[in-house]
């Protein structure tokens, strides 16, 4: 589950970690008062508008901006709220903005020089550890990084049976450069950000930048954050951060008739039981010259209305041509996989797009026979190769 930055600040402030404060917004008026509201708090007479979406690369699309009075806060609030934010990570249509956070200035003049570093946490799936990677070249893209100046990007791996050590952090602080309080500061940092990220359950955190701020302070200005949604039942209280609006409609749809829906770029749709067939079933489709068009795991049941509702959804994508039902019959039977097909089909009326089942397992004889004398327009396979080739002709 993706938060909104605001929503992520909230979680490390939580946690003790510094954050560039702010307050959210859904319209000019409301920003207005919330940048007075900011003033009263924290002094500041500067103000950054940010478009809340789930995407990165915000500045990039306008979804950033200075404003240095009241009157440009509504100006520029009302300016990003309701545009469509383009950005390197989302589609050429962008994503609506509905929302804007109003920041405090944190880049105010002092002592020193502010600087901006790049910090994130995840799980090294290589070695199946927590890590902190981090890098003297905030504010920019890491990947822009790791391809030209790769020797920047350093790594801290955390064994999991003592956690994050003392020395880790100090020497992240040392890599950074820091020294004096901002050294200190720095460990400090470190420590409550990757307690925040074991005790939310994260699977993401990704600060960029983190800022030292002329007076040596470190804190998080901006946060990207993705829950583990396998550990939401032990965070009932981050259940309610779901912004929907932010999501892919037909998996938001998917999840709520118990579908396991990923939407993809192909032209044909895939329905099976379980994850492990449905890559196989994603290779298989690809080797006989298609694209698969989503990731659609019905489970251990496929009776009738589970099959209608499965296909509802994989037909709301108009680049599908055709249908792969790949179903294992282990669990279930496969004539009673074949007759909710039938059911479903008939329930629905006409499907214009050809549909292949392959059924293996339990009955999956009695299954073939089913289908084969519905007298509707499906056809079936027996065999992995013979379902590819079916495939295949229909697409040719």
């Amino acid at each position: 589950m993706n938060l909104h930055e605001y929503q992520g600040k909230e979680i490390l402030s939580s946690f003790g970690v510094r954050i560039q404060r702010g307050i959210v917004a859904q319209n000019a008026h409301e920003a207005v008062a919330a940048a007075k509201q900011l003033t009263q708090e924290t002094g500041t007479s500067w103000y950054v508008i940010k478009a809340q979406v789930h995407a990165g690369g915000r500045g990039k699309g306008g979804g950033v901006k200075l404003a240095k009075n009241l009157k440009e806060v509504e100006q520029i609030a009302g300016q990003i709220i309701g545009m469509n934010l383009v950005t390197p990570q989302t589609s050429k249509e962008g994503k609506r903005v509905h929302q804007v956070l109003i920041a405090e200035d944190v880049y105010y003049p002092g002592a020193s020089e502010t600087s901006e570093f790049y910090m994130s946490v995840l799980l090294n799936r290589g070695t199946g550890r927590n890590m902190i990677m981090y890098s003297t070249e905030g504010g920019m893209d890491i990947e822009t990084v790791a391809e030209e100046t790769p020797h920047l990007i350093f790594t801290e791996e955390i064994d999991p049976s003592v956690g994050l050590m003392p020395f880790q952090a100090r020497r992240i602080a040392f890599n950074l450069g820091l020294s004096g309080t901002a050294f200190k500061e720095m460990t400090k940092f470190v420590s409550s950000l990757y307690t925040a990220y074991v005790k939310s359950d994260s699977s993401l955190f990704e600060i960029n930048p983190v800022l030292k701020t002329s007076d040596d302070k470190i804190m998080a200005v901006d946060a990207k954050v993705t829950i583990d949604d396998n550990a939401l039942y032990r965070h009932k209280d981050y259940v309610n951060l779901r912004d929907l609006r932010e999501e892919n409609p037909i998996e938001v749809e998917a999840k709520e008739v118990g579908l396991n829906y990923v939407d993809l770029d192909g032209n044909v749709g895939c329905m099976v039981n379980g994850a492990g067939l449905a890559m196989a079933t994603m290779d298989l489709i690809k080797q006989a010259g298609g694209e698969p068009a989503n990731f659609l795991d019905v489970g251990g049941t496929a009776d009738a209305a589970r099959v209608e509702a499965a296909f509802k959804i994989i037909l709301k994508d108009p680049a599908v041509k055709a249908i792969l039902i790949n179903i294992f019959g282990g669990i279930v039977r496969c004539d009673r996989v074949a007759q909710g097909v039938i059911d479903a089909y008939k329930n629905m009326g006409t499907i214009n797009v050809p549909i292949i089942v392959r059924l293996q397992g339990t009955n999956a004889d009695i299954a073939k026979e089913l289908i084969d004398s519905s007298g509707l327009d499906v056809q079936s396979a027996v065999e992995f190769q013979e379902a590819a080739d079916k495939v295949q002709a229909v697409l040719a």
